[in-house]
């Protein structure tokens, strides 16, 4: 239980760190400016920085998932980590949509999900899930604008999961609904687009 307590703490501070910010100070650009939802992540530090600038940001956001993911999952519990695992692997994207750093204000928690999915492996599934849902919404059927599309990623990738990963991995299945429930909070309720979503379909452009 401490071991859980203080990994989940530790996710939340490395979450609560945003690179977009700090490699959009390092090149000189506000990266909330660069597009129309003001959102510190990894699109807006490519459109505002440049590639470097994003790359940089996207490596830190995937970085900053993954390390505390990993290391409580594989060194602190050798693999077995039981259900301190859910709060463990939410905790970095609770704190990069709400970090204390940056007076709550913070991303989507996209490339920091994929972070702490990739944290799992070799339990590969729940990454997968997610990647397979993002996919088919960016190429098949393509939902407009970004944050309409992300939404639907997560609300249907969580019921993917449920189906998936109910019998075979409980635990993750628990932190996987935790990161789904509060990306939708956040751009719900948040600050971000609002406008209903369109939908076009692949064989309709």
């Amino acid at each position: 239980m401490l071991w859980g307590l203080i990994f989940t703490a530790l996710g939340y501070l490395a979450g609560s760190v945003l690179f977009a910010r700090v490699f959009g100070a390092a090149f000189h650009v506000d990266v909330t400016q660069a597009g129309p939802d003001g959102n510190p992540g990894t699109f807006n530090a490519y459109a505002g920085g440049g590639f470097w600038c994003g790359t940089l940001t996207l490596l830190g956001d995937l970085l900053k998932g993954f390390a505390p993911v990993f290391l409580y999952a594989h060194v602190v519990c050798g693999g077995l980590p039981g259900w301190w695992l859910a709060p463990v692997l939410a905790a970095p994207v609770a704190g990069h949509i709400l970090p204390i750093f940056y007076n709550w204000q913070g991303g989507k928690g996209i490339a920091v999900s994929f972070g702490c999915l990739l944290g799992l492996l070799p339990r590969a599934t729940p990454l997968l899930i997610l990647a397979a849902v993002f996919v088919f919404f960016s190429v098949v059927v393509r939902i407009d604008p970004h944050a309409a599309r992300t939404l639907w990623t997560y609300r249907v990738a969580a019921l993917a999961a449920v189906v998936l990963l109910v019998r075979t991995d409980p635990p993750a299945l628990a932190g996987f609904l935790l990161i789904a429930l509060l990306v939708n909070a956040h751009l719900r309720f948040g600050c971000h687009e609002t406008q209903p979503g369109q939908v076009k379909l692949l064989w309709m452009r």
